[in-house]
């Protein structure tokens, strides 16, 4: 049994410490807000394909494991898992060259994936707007991270301040704002998120839509067993505090409504704006810092949700034998405990 301490009560730490203690180590987590972070904003995507671009290979090999363990994961935690796949959509040639694009990465590393015309995208979303063109992901599926996290807190205990005792290993799971001298291996993209609720069937998508309009992206993710309907999500590197903007929340209606244009009689009932935290590569950091005693389970950007299950065994696994996977290695950014 390892002593280990958490500071950070997000999806990826509470989702670690969860798996540790299962594996029957002593954890305590601390934090004065949990779950009120990235987490609480995510629209919890569980979208590998979707989010696959040039030179992520690590990041999209990542993404599909963790894919792989979420049905066994949501089951064991109780949450519900929506595994009605993801739609791409494009608004008009320039879009659905890029969603080419993105397809042919898609061959290229083995995924079957089924080009759509026009015609067939309102086939299976009838609700979709001026269209040219898209794809069908039918293994991109999503989960409520609200959800996800109430479970867990239910699962491992939180404190707000750390006890004070004496503990073998401390990891620091505290998102876009890490600790000196960690601080600048992430760095803040605020995220915009809006929830609507439909109040009637023709004002929500049957699945998950990712769709470009005229350049401008955007996802809109129903909410399995519920009227809520997710959209998002901006992405600005800033250094002020993530609040939400006209702007940002005028960028996703205008897209979303073009895609879905039933959107428009859904009730707005929440606009939300969170730290997302970046790394130089877009990989997370998860393991030995050179500094003995510390780890990080940071830096998961865009993919905190799709890839808190293989964290959370890629974290217990280095504790029990000090196993590392080379591409979230903190190492890599780190020496000594500095950073690089």
């Amino acid at each position: 049994m390892t002593r280990i301490r958490i500071c950070g009560a997000g999806i990826i730490g509470l989702a670690c410490a969860e798996e540790l203690l299962l594996r029957g180590h002593d954890v305590e987590v601390v934090d004065p807000a949990p779950g009120s972070g990235a987490s609480y904003a995510a629209a919890g995507m569980l979208s590998p394909s979707g989010e696959l671009w040039h030179g992520e290979a690590d990041l999209f090999r990542l993404g599909r494991a963790s894919a792989d363990l979420w049905p066994a994961y949501a089951a064991r935690l109780g949450v519900a898992l929506a595994q009605s796949g993801t739609l791409l959509a494009g608004a008009d040639a320039g879009d659905v060259q890029e969603i080419d694009r993105q397809l042919g990465l898609l061959a290229e590393a083995g995924v079957a994936v089924e080009a759509l015309t026009r015609r067939e995208l309102v086939a299976r979303e009838p609700g979709l707007g001026r269209v040219t063109g898209g794809a069908w992901l039918p293994d991109d599926h999503s989960v409520d991270p609200r959800s996800v996290v109430a479970s867990l807190l239910a699962r491992v205990p939180v404190v707000p301040v750390a006890s004070g005792a004496r503990v073998d290993l401390t990891v620091l799971a505290t998102g876009a704002h890490l600790p000196a001298p960690y601080a600048a291996l992430v760095r803040p993209v605020r995220g915009e998120i809006l929830r609507l609720r439909a109040h009637a069937p023709d004002q929500a998508p049957a699945t998950t839509v990712r769709g470009l309009v005229h350049g401008e992206p955007v996802y809109v993710v129903p909410r399995s067993g519920s009227d809520e309907i997710v959209i998002g999500a901006t992405s600005d590197e800033h250094d002020t505090p993530p609040v939400p903007t006209v702007e940002g929340t005028f960028r996703l209606l205008e897209a979303a409504r073009a895609l879905l244009p039933g959107l428009d009689r859904a009730e707005l009932v929440e606009v939300t704006a969170r730290d997302r935290p970046g790394t130089p590569d877009n990989l997370p950091l998860v393991g030995p810092t050179g500094e003995d005693g510390v780890l990080l389970a940071a830096g998961h950007y865009r993919h905190g949700v799709l890839l808190a299950p293989i964290t959370a065994q890629a974290l217990a696994d280095h504790v029990e034998t000090g196993a590392v996977d080379p591409a979230l290695d903190p190492r890599r950014f780190v020496t000594e405990g500095s950073a690089a």
